[in-house]
């Protein structure tokens, strides 16, 4: 793996994901050294508000909020997920004491490794797509020669694209798993 490819793209998915668990370690260290543990919970609601208001992102995709440009709300639902889910892990503290709470942490943490996973390994395809077609369009090659030469990575970039048919899925599973708990947190 060249440098450039490193720095690009699998250092920011570090960075962001490393992120995630040292802010949580030190607003968890916070909370505990000033002695006010029993805010985790509080966060845990506010957490789980941000990234339900991340969701709006998917309203402007599908078109219900037809107002801004698509980008905006994607830059959006990353950040405030991002922010919601460090939020929830600070909420989930170090508790061994239920099973439902650590699988939906832990299908959390999978969802937003899926979302960074997804987000870098899509900007680095269209990128090299997006360089390549420019490459052979600038030898004289006509837009039917260089789609066709270019045909198999068309279909890998448009594979990629596919990728939130996994990432919604996840995103599922860790929503029902906290809506599970949260119930069953009022119910015992």
């Amino acid at each position: 793996m060249t440098q450039s490819l490193l720095g690009k793209y699998v250092v920011p998915f570090f960075l962001w994901y490393g992120m995630m668990i040292i802010s949580t370690i030190i607003i968890d260290y916070i909370l505990h050294y000033y002695n006010i543990v029993h805010l985790g919970r509080d966060l845990g609601l506010i957490g789980t508000v941000l990234i339900i208001l991340s969701f709006i992102y998917s309203l402007r995709k599908r078109k219900i909020i037809t107002t801004g440009p698509p980008k905006q709300y994607l830059n959006f639902h990353e950040y405030i997920a991002w922010l919601g889910s460090v939020l929830i892990l600070v909420h989930a503290g170090i508790h061994f004491n239920a099973l439902l709470p650590w699988l939906a942490i832990l299908m959390l943490l999978v969802n937003v490794a899926s979302g960074l996973i997804g987000k870098f390994l899509l900007k680095r395809a269209s990128e090299d797509l997006g360089q390549h077609k420019k490459a052979l369009l600038e030898q004289g090659k006509s837009k039917l020669e260089v789609d066709n030469q270019l045909h198999f990575d068309i279909l890998t970039v448009d594979a990629l694209k596919q990728w939130r048919k996994v990432h919604l899925p996840i995103t599922f599973l860790f929503a029902t798993l906290s809506i599970i708990h949260i119930v069953a947190v009022y119910i015992f």
